[in-house]
């Protein structure tokens, strides 16, 4: 029998609704959900195992969100012509999900928890990125499973100067701030988003914004969750706990971690050792016979030195290696340091180094993009690597992760922001950021990096762009807000907050909260704080590059754009492309050509000067328009008795007829002219009616005295 499903409907500040229906597909999951607005439909299921998996000390939860070419009406590319792995794009939701709903499981839940969110129906009037965690959300709350919320997501953009709540793909693209948004009925947990130099003001009237508009799909959770009577969450026991151990331990160890925090050791690794030294003693002092188990006291020193490092922040506003809190860590840069690379820099900011790289390409090299959503091509790219080396760790190399895409994503949409128009970049232009030492916020340095590298290979950016992440300790009231943060103080604090911006406003931010109750009036703080470190690490990148270098380097390749008329552009290809592979094989230069906006639209590409003129040369000769006046080289390409058809540009012949070769008076053309001779001619006019052109030779030579004239003389 067709079951009959329990729906709910919010709608969103313009009108538009949200619809939420739950028991009518994928029912043998814990909670499943399925989410609509226009056209978009969403998918999303939650299973999490009823027993804690062995071993584990944390949320073994995984988040996969995945387009369904269907749901577009399209079939996937590649020889499978079926959904593969999981796309960039789509990794990138999965994550905004994932941290937005992660914070919310209790400590102590160590089942193993799956989250999959599929797009079932598309539609670009309702993009699903801004609805995916709202979807997960909702499957989480009609499920028994204990977390902690609703909570949802939102997309909030600037058009034309008004903000838009999950605006359609059109105004999207037209905004100049643009931010993914989750938040629960009280708190505000992750940010990410772009803009075009916006101030510290405008993002916090966004968020505002945002938040307006999460309260009432929170609202809407509560509700189906009591419609569907599933208030009462599963009962676990997912841990093992020693309350007189854990005791025992604060007093024995507490005193000794605050002490080595205090000894402000600036080095990763010998304060790491430090630290470790601490619990490696006290289990080595454990008689052979003791009960106590040492994964448990691990746990509990983890929890010891977290809090003796936050306390000392507190206490006495210093940090782990001894900065004060708004101190940045010691910077040196350099740039022009790989001599083959077409743009090369090095950030080095404490323990954390990038060195970047640009490499400019042709339009052959742009990025092609085969997605359910959306399709075409991408002509900046960049691309971050974190080897394990840069941690002094071994791990396999299989690739970028999700949080390499992650933090790749993120500087992309920092720089996208100040690259040159289209219509000023011919290029291709690919960054790679290969982060050497790691030691806090690497994806901040990358922005850094990516920002020299590019000026080193003389891209016109409009601005430098600098990043820093920024970190918050907060107890009772008592909060201290960190500038560039250590990894260690990314783990022990309550904030990660990302912001990337030129000397003029923020280009890019990634905000997770791990903590409750975080004011506007303490965000507004952060921002104001973060702009203070952006600044100072502008003003120390400037010592090394100021701004793009006026010239490519050298070995770079040289770019030229052209339009011409629509009409043109077979003439310049050539029937099955013979013109323009001629031109290339020739000219030794890449030509691209393209129709857009009705016009033809010419790149050409080439690693000399000699073989971009050559090309162009080619080029130029096919598309002029012949002007009457003008003095051409033309050569003969057939002979009549009443002249000779000249090709005086390329694909274009005239009439020299037998009166316009000579002064002199001609009877006949034999013997005058061969076929293939070089011509000098003057076009003298174009026949309005049949579009057929005059050609004359001999204007352009000296015309003979009159019979008086040469007697007298």
């Amino acid at each position: 029998m067709k079951p009959t499903p329990i729906t709910k409907t919010c709608q969103l500040p313009d009108g538009r609704e949200i619809t939420i229906e739950t028991g009518k597909l994928a029912r043998q999951a814990d909670g499943s959900v399925v989410l609509r607005m226009a056209n978009t439909m969403i998918l999303a299921t939650v299973v999490s195992n009823k027993e804690g998996k062995e071993g584990a000390d944390f949320l073994p939860l995984s988040v996969d969100y995945q387009e369904k070419f269907a749901s577009m009406g399209k079939i996937p590319g590649g020889f499978l012509r079926r959904e593969g792995r999981l796309s960039d794009y789509e990794i990138l939701i999965s994550r905004l999900v994932d941290r937005a709903i992660r914070p919310l499981f209790p400590d102590d839940y160590h089942a193993e928890t799956q989250v999959i969110i599929q797009l079932i129906s598309g539609d670009p009037n309702a993009l699903p990125d801004s609805l995916a965690a709202f979807a997960a959300s909702a499957a989480l709350s009609v499920s028994d499973i204990p977390f902690q919320g609703p909570i949802s997501e939102v997309r909030v953009a600037r058009v034309d100067g008004k903000f838009v709540i999950n605006p359609p793909l059109e105004q999207k693209e037209k905004a100049d701030l643009d931010l993914i948004v989750a938040a629960s009925l009280d708190n505000i947990l992750m940010v990410e988003g772009e803009a075009k130099e916006v101030s510290e003001d405008d993002m916090l009237e966004a968020l505002k914004v945002a938040h307006d508009a999460i309260k009432v799909q929170c609202q809407l959770q509560i509700e189906l969750t009591q419609a569907t009577n599933k208030t009462q969450k599963r009962t676990y026991n997912h841990e093992t706990n020693d309350a007189a151990l854990k005791e025992e331990l604060f007093k024995l160890m507490y005193d000794k971690a605050y002490a080595v925090a205090r000894q402000q050791i600036k080095s990763k690794q010998q304060r790491s050792d430090a630290f470790a030294k601490i619990v490696d003693d006290y289990l080595a002092q454990l008689p052979e016979d003791s009960t106590i188990d040492p994964a448990l006291v691990k746990r509990y020193y983890h929890d010891i030195q977290k809090k003796a490092c936050r306390d000392l922040v507190l206490n006495e506003s210093v940090r782990l290696d001894g900065r004060k809190t708004t101190e940045i860590r010691p910077i040196w840069t350099e740039v022009d340091y790989l001599p083959s690379a077409h743009g090369s820099s090095v950030f080095t900011r404490g323990e954390t180094q990038s060195l970047s790289t640009v490499t400019l390409g042709t339009k052959l090299d742009e990025q092609l993009i085969d997605g359910a959503m959306f399709s075409g091509s991408n002509k900046f790219m960049l691309h971050y690597n974190f080897p394990s080396f840069s941690t002094g760790e071994i791990k396999p190399n299989r690739g970028p992760g999700r949080r390499e895409v992650g933090h790749g994503n993120l500087a992309y949409r920092s720089l996208k922001q100040v690259m040159p128009a289209e219509d000023a970049n011919p290029y291709t232009i690919r960054i790679v950021s290969d982060i050497l030492e790691s030691n806090g916020s690497s994806s901040m340095a990358t922005v850094c990096a990516g920002s020299m590298a590019l000026m080193d290979a003389g891209v016109p950016i409009k601005a430098a762009v600098s990043g820093i992440a920024m970190g918050m300790i907060s107890d009772k009231g008592r909060y201290a807000i960190l500038s560039d943060i250590l990894g260690d103080e990314d783990h022990l604090g309550d904030m990660d907050f990302k912001v990337t911006g030129t000397e003029k406003g923020i280009t890019g931010c990634q905000m997770d909260l791990k903590v409750e109750g975080l004011t506007y009036d303490v965000l507004k703080q952060a921002l104001l704080q973060a702009k203070e470190g952006r600044l100072h690490i502008l003003r120390e990148m400037s010592k090394t590059i100021t701004q793009p270098r006026p010239d490519l380097k050298p070995h770079a390749p040289r770019a030229f754009s052209m339009i011409i008329d629509k009409e043109m552009i077979g003439a310049v290809i050539g029937p099955g492309g013979k013109v323009i592979q001629d031109i290339q094989n020739t000219s030794g230069a890449t030509v691209v050509i393209e129709e857009k906006d009705k016009k033809g639209h010419v790149s050409v590409f080439a690693t000399n000067q000699a073989s971009m003129d050559a090309a162009l040369k080619r080029i130029r000769a096919i598309v002029a328009v012949p002007e009457v006046g003008q003095v051409y080289d033309g050569v003969v390409k057939s002979i009549m008795p009443f002249g000779a058809f000249v090709e005086f540009m390329p694909g274009k012949d005239g009439l020299l007829h037998i009166s316009e070769i000579k002064w002199e008076r001609l009877e006949t053309m034999e013997g005058v002219m061969e076929v293939g001779e070089e011509v000098k001619v003057k076009l003298i006019e174009v026949d309005k009616k049949t579009g057929k052109f005059r050609l004359s030779r001999k204007v352009l030579l000296p015309k003979p005295p009159k019979k008086e004239e040469a007697a007298q003389v």
